[in-house]
């Protein structure tokens, strides 16, 4: 080695990268197309924090289920008939679903005894207690029983009861949290957001739902848009993606339009491709258009 070589400097070190994956139902089906786009391009991702549909997705894939295989059970539960299996019968106290079929599902896919410190990657999901009106982190104990508690949507799941409290989806308070995957230790925070555009009056002629409902839910989630945008402009997320899905799509249809959904996430991802290499790699020559 020359004496010269031993003072330059050598490459930067690599930053700690979060996702946040934010709620959103069927919509939220394109984080999915989010991981696939950010392992092509080789930007890893080391902690994750989910609410909702985007917090099942940041379970398994900090479980270490590859994108790829996430994607293809989700395209297999795509179809009608294997949605109707995760359907319980019945009439629930609180809610039109129990949710028991849908927990043993998650189970089998998470494991029923797998827990957050056995995770491949560390993990932050969001939930609501009820009882308190408070925020709940959940980042211990069993992770399938974290993810039922993420999603479980008011009305239509049955709330998780744990330890004397009542949890609900996270997306009550905190729909995209990138302040949990900061909290995880996260440098560049990737924040996504697959909200319903509560400012396009299109969308919400696709419900299916009497005009009733709709107004509720509609103001539901303006509130909901408002308390993100604050949450978000407080913590500064380094990258927001907003994929490109479309307003026929709600919280609770598009289920069949899984691979549509997947390509959305899959294109945002490819038009902040630049600034994502550049964060992902500081110091070092960015070349979007090639595959690392």
């Amino acid at each position: 080695m020359k004496r010269e070589d031993c003072a330059r400097p050598g490459p930067a070190a690599l930053p700690t990268i979060g996702l946040a994956l934010g709620g959103g139902g069927a919509r939220g089906l394109a984080h999915i197309g989010v991981l696939k786009a950010l392992e092509r391009a080789g930007i890893p991702v080391h902690v994750l924090a989910g609410t909702s549909m985007g917090g099942l997705i940041a379970a398994l894939y900090a479980a270490g289920r590859p994108a790829a295989e996430i994607e293809a059970e989700t395209l297999r539960l795509g179809k009608l008939n294997q949605l109707l299996n995760l359907v319980d019968l019945g009439l629930p106290r609180r809610a039109f679903l129990s949710g028991d079929k849908l927990y043993a599902f998650l189970q089998e896919k998470l494991g029923p005894q797998l827990t957050f410190a056995q995770l491949r990657r560390p993990l932050a999901l969001t939930a609501v207690d009820l009882i308190s009106g408070k925020e709940i982190i959940l980042r211990e104990g069993s992770v399938a029983e974290a993810v039922r508690a993420t999603i479980s949507l008011p009305g239509m799941l049955e709330p998780v009861e744990r330890s004397g409290q009542l949890l609900v989806d996270g997306g009550v308070l905190n729909n995209v949290p990138a302040d949990q995957a900061r909290a995880l230790g996260a440098e560049i925070v990737i924040a996504v957001n697959v909200s319903l555009d509560v400012h396009d009056d299109r969308q919400w002629q696709h419900v299916g739902l009497p005009a009733i409902l709709v107004d509720s839910w509609r103001a539901d989630a303006i509130s909901a848009a408002a308390l993100t945008e604050i949450r978000l402009a407080l913590v500064r997320p380094e990258v927001l993606l907003c994929p490109p899905i479309s307003s026929e799509i709600t919280t609770l249809t598009g289920f069949t339009r899984a691979a549509e959904i997947i390509a959305a996430g899959e294109a945002a991802v490819e038009e902040a491709l630049p600034r994502l290499l550049r964060l992902a790699r500081p110091g070092r020559p960015v070349d979007a258009g090639a595959q690392p």
